[in-house]
């Protein structure tokens, strides 16, 4: 197993503005004092905010939103590369049911594109970014996230810098409207105010109907009635779904795949579906995209023996830009190509490798190798066997310097870079949507998560522009 050595920070425009900091004796306090005055910001996040944004050269966002564009291209197209255009041959391979599997099997067969659309779990090892997972949904949280560089912007230290440096930041909301646009052409346009149901799963909404309450503020702000809900609020009526009175034009689906688990589920949102593949409503995203950014679909890009379905150059975007992941059966091949017993492998470089469920989100259901012992990590892989898990190669981030929660000194961080992926060719960009970054100060974490006492921080972003002196 390849381990990813030490090395030193990597910002040096954040060391810069460590010292900038550090002449203007800012508090840490002063620094997040807006954000925290943000109620659209704080509902998500309770506060919990680093006192520092992180940055990227004009160099790492291009690499950065070009491997992504090209990874999210190689996913969605693993049914005809790998299954013979069989989505739910796919769905199946990765873990779902075959009530899942129908479901998606639907969507993909309902005409509607899938446009780029995700938010990636990236860790910069040694060697540059690597992809831990790559969520393709509309459910993606952090959407809001450019309200933390608007707030922070309101302390003098940082308009400062980021006007000498030429600096910019992407509207993460605002370039999720426009694929909301295009994807769901056929149903919305600009000049009249679509009706846009926030579809949530019953249970879930009692939570997080918070979070799609900011999201409907937002879409106001951009001209869209939104309304949030959940799938047992919506009714079909004379081939018309409607919720709370009004006509709906398009589902933003925030409930996942995952929550249809028994044929009453799949009654549950029968309406919606139908609905969906007779025409009479868009839907963003199509049920199937959770498919591609499944971690199973990310450990067939992964698995060599699949080689052969790719190109040389798209060989090198996968080897340069994943982490080695295998499915959890009997036998796998190893970094260097070789047939190996799999849970041998595994025992023998536990210290260095990750069990993850194919299905789950958030952080639920992993086992990092390096905090459980050796018997505990043996029956972890014993079950995964044969079912929806995979492994995949640790991947240590280097630390970043932020300025220390006491204001003296400065302390490590160690971050997971949500990074938002759009389409390029409908926005005339390259694709970057922004970064939400997520920080702990445990150097053993095993997932950087605002669950396990995480942070974050919002981005800035070289432009590669020339910065005039006034």
């Amino acid at each position: 197993m390849k381990l990813s050595a030490p090395c030193a920070p990597r910002s040096g425009l954040g060391t810069e503005y460590l010292d900038l900091l550090k002449q203007r004796q800012a508090d840490p306090a002063e620094l997040t004092q807006h954000v925290i005055a943000d109620e659209l910001v704080t509902v998500a996040y309770k506060g919990r905010f680093l006192a520092s944004p992180v940055f990227l050269s004009a160099e790492e966002r291009r690499s950065v939103a070009g491997d992504l564009y090209q990874i999210h291209r190689l996913l969605t197209e693993l049914p005809e590369r790998l299954f013979g255009g069989d989505t739910a041959a796919l769905a199946r391979a990765v873990g779902m049911t075959e009530i899942q599997a129908d479901v998606v099997r639907r969507a993909a067969a309902a005409g509607q594109p899938l446009l780029p659309l995700a938010r990636s779990d990236l860790y910069r090892g040694a060697d540059g970014f690597k992809l831990l997972e790559l969520n393709i949904t509309s459910a993606l949280g952090g959407f809001e996230n450019a309200g933390i560089n608007r707030a922070m912007l309101m302390h003098p230290a940082l308009a400062d810098f980021v006007t000498q440096h030429g600096l910019a930041y992407a509207d993460t909301f605002g370039g999720i409207v426009e694929m909301l646009y295009a994807e769901c052409a056929a149903h919305m346009d600009r000049e009249s105010r679509p009706v846009v149901a926030l579809v949530d799963w019953p249970e879930s909404f009692k939570s997080y109907e918070p979070r799609l309450k900011v999201m409907a503020a937002l879409f106001d702000e951009a001209g869209i009635d939104a309304v949030p809900c959940h799938v047992g609020q919506i009714t079909d009526r004379d081939g018309r779904l409607e919720v709370a009175g009004r006509t709906i034009d398009v589902l933003y689906r925030f409930f996942l795949v995952e929550e249809i688990e028994t044929a009453a589920d799949a009654e549950f949102v029968e309406p919606l579906l139908r609905a969906f593949e007779e025409g009479r409503v868009g839907m963003f995203s199509r049920f199937d995209s959770e498919l591609y950014g499944n971690k199973g679909a990310l450990a067939m890009l992964s698995d060599d023996r699949n080689r052969s379905a790719f190109t040389a150059e798209e060989q090198a975007c996968i080897d340069r830009f994943l982490p080695w992941t295998r499915h959890v059966r009997a036998t796998a091949t190893d970094a260097a190509g070789e047939e190996v017993d799999l849970v041998k492998y595994a025992v023998a470089h536990q210290e260095d490798l990750i069990l993850k469920p194919t299905l789950l989100h958030g952080g639920s259901g992993i086992v990092p190798g390096w905090t459980v012992g050796a018997e505990e990590w043996l029956a972890a892989l014993t079950a995964a066997m044969d079912g929806p898990y995979v492994v995949q190669e640790r991947i240590r981030p280097v630390p970043e310097i932020f300025p220390a929660d006491d204001g003296v000194g400065t302390q490590e961080l160690f971050l997971n870079w949500g990074v938002f992926l759009i389409d390029p060719q409908v926005t005339g960009t390259d694709g970057y949507n922004g970064c939400l970054v997520r920080g702990s100060t445990d150097p053993e974490v095993g997932v950087v998560s605002m669950t396990g006492g995480a942070r974050v921080a919002c981005s800035f972003y070289e432009t590669g522009e020339a910065v005039t002196s006034a």
